[in-house]
């Protein structure tokens, strides 16, 4: 029985690193947690919430090329505040508002995984 959602993994270039600390800490507001010293060889990054309870794993693909569709969906809370604070940090913000009962936008990080952004309308 599936009783929650451990974890999304992203995938990005070797040597992107410090462009996605600076996106997902900086950008997003989240916090790198340290990956198990086995897995630390591989190079990527971990990612959470100040509550931990979303985390974002990315990990190092060799052919790297970001995904056209596939996404997280992440909720957020004063989604117009955070479209802005994205914009500041100079990630594109693209809004759709055609999933009934949110709004939402997307955008992407800097090597190019699309993210969801979403907020249930009152």
């Amino acid at each position: 029985m599936i009783i929650a959602l451990d974890h999304v993994h992203l995938t990005a270039p070797a040597g992107s690193e410090d462009l996605l600390r600076a996106f997902y800490v900086g950008a997003l507001g989240l916090v790198e947690i340290p990956k198990p010293p086995a897995l630390a060889a591989r190079g990527g990054c971990w990612f959470t919430d100040k509550d931990h309870r979303v985390q974002l794993h990315l990990g190092i693909e060799e052919s790297f090329r970001p995904p056209a569709k596939a996404h997280p969906g992440l909720r957020v809370r004063d989604i117009d505040a955070f479209a802005a604070r994205l914009t500041a940090h100079g990630a594109p913000v693209v809004r759709d508002e055609l999933l009934p009962g949110y709004r939402r936008f997307y955008s992407r990080d800097p090597v190019g995984n699309r993210l969801e952004f979403l907020e249930p309308r009152p």
